[in-house]
């Protein structure tokens, strides 16, 4: 036997057993894996639809998104209007429009140029000193678009937090504005997966003006009513849900969570949970400058319209800052993600939840398991039928693609997916097709007069292109489905790719070397194809 041949031979046993060690350990149970010494601690992921877990439908309210917009329009306008003495008798936002009510007739003329400059406003009507507007339909889609692109990503950095996410699950947007979410698992804490999703994550720092044990008496001080431009603001104790304080603050806040740089679950010397944060350059100035001017006074946290804590100013705080309140230690890191996320701009609800439980993932798996042996035994019993000792050599390619592919994906670490397992059946049926294009050759060959051992070498020289051709038409569909479709159809698609590649290797390779180990360099009459 050549010296090469043989180190091949040897190289390909090697791999075999190595994929073979990395595949069977998925067969054995996570906890005995993780405890043994011997076995790899992680292997093949299971998806939703295996493994169970939670399928919510969420639905994004855009309209606010709007409403928003055109509030910031509307302070944008004021504030440049300052500086020509224009004043406004009001102005507020109402049913997706901007109300503006002039103080006299001769601001008209500024106000209407002023809305014209911002390119995005268009008149909807008003009479007298009342102006109405609307935004145009070009930015109104411009604001939906960029508002669910900016809830996507929030939503999946919330659930593939490094400390508290879920690997493989699945945040992609269904239509014009929900947002499919699905989190694989069977023992996944509902209520603080719900916690992550719905809450907004607004965060606020307001000096505090005024404070009492509930809304009522703090608005009891104020008989001629609460100035315009604050606000009260209730705190919650998180167990019993009831009001224990409530804050008059500011409308606007002094800074927001926008300047945040990260936030993480700590203890104090109590070993209570606290979050501390920390701000970027920008924002310590801000907040340093805040505390600095305002020392001995309470500074509000407020979270979503709700106070977390509200400790006085004991000296200037610049970039680091702690958030202290009656929670544990799980509620301390879901705001500690929250607000690392980053706020979202507009509410989202739950408009549908399914629960997919384990058992009927296992059904699934053996349902799977139980085709992919049906499929494999079928084509096992036709190659060796129909093509003898050739097709004994197909079948141990074939044996070996199946090793390499399950192999591959678990070191790895792929998402199984039922998709998947069906590109896993579906890989058993289509892994022989080379062989089969290979064999053909050689059979033309053969008919032809030449030599076997020339018939073989040309089968495979001429058969070569043609099953790389195949092939990797195949592998761009799967690719294309990979970066384009959602969770099943990627599953689906990281199996057929995977299995096209190992499919392609076991029969230009692993066939290849069998036909060079026999009949390899010796004389034979006939080949048993």
């Amino acid at each position: 036997m050549d010296g090469s041949i043989r180190l091949r031979a040897l190289a390909i046993v090697a791999l075999l057993a190595l994929f073979t060690f990395v595949a069977a350990a998925n067969f054995v149970p996570k906890k005995d894996r993780i405890e043994s010494d011997f076995w790899p601690d992680d292997g093949l992921r299971l998806g939703l639809d295996l493994r169970g877990g939670i399928h919510w439908v969420l639905g994004v309210e855009l309209g606010e998104a709007v409403t928003r917009e055109l509030e910031f329009l509307r302070k944008s306008i004021e504030e440049r209007l300052e500086d020509d003495a224009v004043t406004f008798a009001s102005s507020r936002v109402e049913a997706a429009e901007l109300i503006l009510v002039l103080a006299s007739e001769g601001d008209r003329s500024k106000v209407i140029g002023e809305a014209d400059d911002t390119t995005v406003l268009e008149k909807s009507g008003g009479s007298g000193l009342e102006l109405r507007y609307r935004l145009s339909e070009d930015w109104k889609t411009e604001v939906r678009e960029r508002t669910m692109s900016q809830v996507l990503e929030v939503m999946r950095r919330r659930i593939d937090d490094p400390q508290t996410g879920v690997p493989d699950s699945v945040v992609t947007r269904q239509g014009k504005d929900r947002v499919l979410v699905q989190i694989p698992g069977e023992q996944i804490d509902r209520l603080r997966a719900r916690a992550l999703v719905e809450t907004t994550g607004f965060l606020e720092f307001k000096i505090v003006v005024d404070s009492d044990n509930s809304e009522e008496a703090l608005r009891a001080r104020y008989p001629e009513g609460i100035p315009a431009d604050q606000v009260i603001v209730p705190q919650i104790d998180p167990v019993t849900d009831a009001v224990v304080a409530a804050f008059l603050v500011p409308r606007v806040a002094d800074i927001t969570g926008d300047y945040l740089e990260d936030a993480r679950l700590q203890f104090d010397q109590q070993q209570r949970p606290i979050v501390e944060f920390r701000f970027n350059p920008a924002g310590g100035e801000i907040f340093g400058d805040l505390t600095e001017s305002n020392i001995g006074k309470p500074l509000a946290i407020i979270l979503d319209e709700e106070v977390y804590s509200a400790p006085s100013v004991r000296g200037r705080i610049s970039t680091r800052g702690q958030i202290t309140g009656n929670y544990t230690s799980e509620e301390a890191a879901n705001l500690a993600v929250i607000l690392r996320a980053g706020s979202l701009s507009v509410p989202v609800v739950i408009e549908e939840e399914r629960t997919v439980g384990p058992g009927l993932g296992q059904d699934s798996i053996e349902s799977g398991a139980r085709a992919c042996l049906i499929g494999l035994i079928v084509v096992l019993a036709f190659a060796i039928a129909y093509y003898r000792l050739s097709g004994a050599f197909a079948a141990f390619a074939l044996l070996a693609n199946l090793i390499f592919l399950i192999g591959l994906m678990s070191l790895f670490e792929a998402t199984l997916t039922l998709p998947g397992i069906a590109g896993l059946v579906l890989t058993v049926g289509m892994a022989v097709d080379a062989n089969v294009i290979i064999f053909e050759r050689i059979r033309e060959e053969l008919r032809a007069g030449r030599a076997v051992r020339a018939a073989i070498a040309t089968g495979f020289s001429k058969a070569t292109l043609t099953v790389l051709d195949a092939n990797l038409t195949t592998l761009f569909t799967a690719v294309i489905l990979f970066e384009f479709g959602t969770g099943p159809i990627k599953g689906f698609a990281v199996t057929l790719s995977v299995g096209i590649v190992t499919s392609v290797f076991a029969a230009l390779v692993v066939t290849r070397l069998l036909f060079q180990l026999y009949p390899g360099n010796r004389s034979v009459a006939s080949l048993s194809i």
